[in-house]
């Protein structure tokens, strides 16, 4: 499997344009006009809409015009942006992310990030188990000390560490 780069430059500039669209709609509704008191609610993300709408669409006709002429004999080919070992590993560096995500928002932040510090560690990068667990220990311990101690800012626990009274 392989994705071109024209593949992607034109899905990114109608993934922007829908953005830009998206804004300029929500928008309207708060009006996006200048009223007696000055411009209204919408006016100012109406006028960022529209220069997204503006980017995407100047991004979508560069795309066009610069591969306009590949396919005629003799051009070179389309550059590939992903091809199937590049996608794999791409995979492999966003599932544990996605994973731990998810079982921050289930089981807390600190469950979450000790996960994944140690499985990026032991199954990606190979090291030891104690090294591996010792890491993420310390990776969680720090992020406490600085969070909820120095900083005072608490961070999602979820059932785990409130079961232990760490709240």
């Amino acid at each position: 499997m392989e994705i071109t780069r024209k593949t992607m430059e034109v899905a990114t500039a109608v993934l922007t344009g829908s953005v830009g669209a998206l804004i300029c709609y929500g928008s309207t509704e708060n009006g996006i006009g200048w009223g007696p008191g000055g411009p209204e609610p919408g006016y100012f993300p109406f006028g960022i809409g529209c220069l997204i709408l503006l980017g995407s669409l100047a991004t979508l006709v560069q795309t066009v015009w610069k591969h306009a002429g590949v396919h005629h004999a003799g051009a070179v080919p389309e550059e590939p942006f992903i091809n199937g070992a590049r996608l794999r590993l791409l995979v492999a560096f966003v599932l544990p992310i996605v994973a731990m995500t998810a079982i921050s928002a289930w089981l807390g932040l600190y469950i979450g990030m000790g996960l994944y510090i140690f499985y990026t560690m032991r199954v990606s990068a190979g090291f030891r188990t104690l090294t591996s667990l010792a890491a993420a220990l310390l990776v969680i311990a720090l992020n406490f000390i600085v969070f909820e101690k120095l900083f005072m800012v608490p961070l999602l626990k979820g059932p785990i560490l409130e079961y232990f009274g760490i709240y």
